[in-house]
C-alpha cells in the first residue's frame, strides 16, 4: 500500500498526540534516493498508538519491498491489538512480541511462495505508552535521541561494519565507505530467531527522537545529523533536510526518516 500522505507512502506525514503530560509531534519521509528505481523502505506512524517505525527491505534480495511492508504492517497490527489489553505488557515486551510475530508472518509468506525465498528486512521501532517508552531494533536501521544540543545513538547496528568499528578495526568514516557496509548480522528473515534488541527510553521536553534507515547513516555522519536536529525547524522540515542531505551525498540507497519531537503538554 503506497499513497501520498499515507501511513507507508512516500510523502511527509505530521501528527501530534498527548503523552503523559507531554505532546509528541512527528513527521516522516521516505525517498528512493538517486541510484535506485524501487523503494524497499517502509515506515509506520500511528500517533494514537504511540508507535513509530522504519523498516528497510534488504537491497539486492528478492522481495525486499514486500518484506519491509509485511513486517511494518504486522508490527502495527500486533501493537494495535495489544492496545486493547489495558497496557498489561510493558512497551519493550509488546515490541518483542510484535517483532516475533512479524518474523513468523514473514516465514509463512516465504513458505507459500518460493520466489520470495531470501527476502529480508531490518526494522527499528519506538513505542510510547503512557509514562513508559521503549525502542526495539533488528539490523542496521537506527534510533537517535537529540537532547540539550547533544546527539545520542540509542541502537547499535547489527552489522559486520559496526562490529569492526566497536573492535577498533575501522573508523566510523571508513565504515560509511566500506564495500561491506550493507552486510547485516541480524534481520527479519523468517528464521527461527529474529534477535530483537530492546531498551527502555525516557522522554524530556525538548527531546527529538530520530528513526532512520541506513540510506541516511551511510552517507550523513552523526555530526551532520546532529547539526540538522539542533536547528529550530519543524519535524517535517528537518525530515526533508535529512533526506536532501543524503541525496546530495550521492543518494546511493533508499532513505527513510521518522522524527518525533517531545513538547511539554
Amino acid at each position: 500500500m503506497t499513497r501520498a500522505g499515507g501511513r507507508f507512502g512516500p510523502a511527509a506525514f505530521a501528527a501530534g498526540r498527548p503523552v503523559f503530560q507531554m505532546r509528541l509531534m512527528c513527521a516522516a519521509l521516505t525517498d528512493p534516493g538517486r541510484r535506485r528505481r524501487n523503494n524497499e523502505d517502509s515506515f509506520c506512524v500511528r500517533e494514537e498508538l504511540g508507535l513509530f517505525l522504519v523498516a528497510d527491505g534488504m537491497g539486492g534480495h528478492v522481495g525486499g519491498e514486500i518484506a519491509s511492508r509485511l513486517v511494518a504492517a504486522e508490527i502495527e497490527q500486533v501493537i494495535a491489538a495489544g492496545a486493547q489489553d489495558d497496557g498489561v505488557a510493558s512497551p519493550d515486551g509488546r515490541l518483542q512480541a510484535a517483532f516475533a510475530e512479524a518474523n513468523r508472518k514473514l516465514a509463512a509468506r516465504i513458505a507459500a511462495d518460493d520466489a520470495l525465498r531470501g527476502m529480508a528486512t531490518t526494522a527499528v521501532a519506538l513505542l510510547a505508552d503512557g509514562a513508559s517508552c521503549a525502542i526495539a531494533h533488528v539490523g542496521d536501521s537506527r534510533a537517535y535521541r537529540h537532547r540539550s544540543g547533544r546527539l545520542f545513538r540509542l541502537t547499535n547496528d547489527h552489522s559486520w561494519v559496526e562490529e569492526q568499528i566497536r573492535a577498533g578495526m575501522l573508523t566510523p568514516e571508513a565504515g560509511r565507505q566500506h564495500p561491506w557496509r550493507h552486510i547485516v548480522t541480524r534481520a527479519f528473515t523468517g528464521g527461527a530467531h529474529v534477535g530483537t534488541e530492546t531498551a527502555a527510553l525516557s522522554f524530556e521536553a525538548g527531546d527529538r527522537v530520530l528513526l532512520c534507515s541506513d540510506g541516511l547513516t551511510t552517507v550523513v555522519s552523526d555530526d551532520g545529523i546532529a547539526d540538522m536536529l539542533r536547528e529550530d525547524r519543524s519535524p517535517a522540515d528537518v525530515c526533508r533536510a535529512l533526506v536532501d542531505q543524503a541525496n546530495r551525498g550521492g543518494g546511493p540507497d533508499n532513505v527513510t526518516v521518522v522524527l518525533v519531537d517531545v513538547h511539554a503538554g
